[in-house]
């Protein structure tokens, strides 16, 4: 290791040793932050997300040429009167270059994090999704043969699919809803030689993500006035301000942060309803009163996350305040009229939460909270699952075990043990 990088507590600001380190060692409610040593942006000429290698807490590459794309709109930007709308289009859809085929932007997450743990502390990586994550994690898996264990809840199993054969991953699917899923996880992660992924708190997964802003600032010239996003835990938004920063030092990619707009799925509002009063805490019976009835109403249930890293330091508050930012609140009737304006305009389908972020600029043109002569990043985080089905076989997932929500992990803790051998 060459000192491409050190991480640094948002909070306490003291260096942090690496190994795959996800917390701060004195306990400190906060993110922990890549700080590079270059400090302007250079270009590789390398595949896909690796094109931002020296962005990237990893020191070794993979031959996979998934990574973000970015292009300026023209239907859809004449049909909202927004001449200056960018779309940061990020699943498949290969006529535009978008080569994931897992059709989300997790998978800008899966690759740098499988790298990170193999290179920092080998083991079993243990994911919690809602269906996106797990089916970007469980095709990186494939690609590389590094054991996974995806955790997941039953309702989200049709979600789970690769490619390629996975012959080096476990599924386990919990009758209950993410939270659930991310509850079990950790239990998993009680065992000898497995490691949680880390969620929010993995740089890794912050820093892939950020390639999305990067990659727009390369292709615009320019950071944009405004980025758009649909959020479940709000990592993706982090990520973009996190990216922002870097550039903001840069010097070359203009002198003000993006103002973030970050939209939720109704009734399942909790980060909204939080920011309306500007509170850092998410209160549950204010925020997320119902919670059962609203986790089963949503158009896009991956934007479900009753634990999302909104009050950590450096997390999505201080994003949003940091960067004079917006919250939305959008309806399944206003997603689904999005998602099917973009897909006549643009000539794409879009996963369900991309369509609720497409109905948050719809919903911030029309109430004018943002104006037609400013520079927008949309970022579509999910797309083209009609078209990557033309192109290759989807092999399902199935789940190795199905376990009640709230279950011990002695269930299935001697056959996961010898099912499970992570890479040493």
């Amino acid at each position: 290791m060459n000192g491409k990088y050190t991480l640094r507590c948002v909070l306490g600001g003291e260096e942090v040793e690496e190994h795959y380190t996800t917390g701060c060692p004195k306990k400190h409610p906060s993110l922990l932050r890549t700080e590079y040593r270059e400090k302007r942006l250079t270009i590789k000429n390398l595949p896909g997300i690796f094109r931002f290698y020296d962005w990237l807490p990893v020191y070794h590459t993979l031959s996979s040429d998934a990574g973000p794309v970015c292009y300026k709109s023209e239907a859809l930007a004449r049909e909202l009167g927004v001449p200056g709308l960018y779309i940061g289009f990020n699943g498949y859809w290969p006529e535009r270059g978008g080569t994931m085929t897992t059709c989300s932007f997790k998978e800008l997450e899966a690759v740098p994090t499988v790298i990170r743990v193999q290179e920092q502390h080998p083991a079993a990586l243990v994911v919690a999704s809602a269906g996106n994550t797990g089916r970007a994690f469980l095709q990186i898996s494939a690609v590389t043969g590094i054991p996974v264990v995806v955790v997941v809840p039953l309702k989200a199993i049709s979600r789970l699919w690769t490619t390629i054969p996975c012959e080096r991953a476990c599924v386990i699917a919990v009758d209950g809803d993410y939270t659930d899923a991310i509850h079990f996880s950790r239990k998993v992660c009680t065992l000898p030689q497995f490691l949680g992924e880390g969620g929010a708190k993995n740089v890794a997964r912050r820093d892939g993500m950020g390639t999305v802003m990067l990659e727009a600032a390369a292709t615009i010239g320019s950071m944009p006035d405004y980025y758009f996003q649909a959020i479940g835990s709000g990592t993706g938004g982090i990520a973009a301000w996190e990216a922002a920063i870097r550039l903001l030092a840069d010097g070359r990619f203009g002198s003000r942060l993006p103002s973030l707009h970050l939209s939720q799925n109704l009734p399942f509002v909790p980060m909204f309803s939080a920011w309306q009063d500007r509170r850092r805490t998410i209160i549950a019976k204010t925020d997320m009163p119902d919670a059962p009835v609203a986790l089963s109403s949503v158009y896009s249930d991956v934007l479900t996350n009753r634990e999302p890293p909104y009050a950590i330091a450096g997390g999505v508050f201080d994003a949003l305040s940091a960067t004079g930012g917006e919250m939305y609140a959008i309806s399944n009737d206003e997603a689904r009229s999005a998602g099917k304006m973009f897909q006549e305009l643009e000539g794409i389908d879009l996963d369900p939460a991309a369509a609720v972020c497409v109905a948050s600029l719809v919903r911030a043109l029309e109430t004018g909270r943002i104006g037609n002569d400013t520079s927008t990043l949309l970022n579509i985080t999910g797309g083209g699952y009609e078209r990557v089905a033309e192109d290759f076989p989807l092999i399902p997932a199935e789940p190795l075990f199905t376990v009640p929500a709230g279950s011990s992990i002695d269930s299935i803790k001697k056959e996961l043990l010898g099912t499970v051998k992570p890479c040493v």
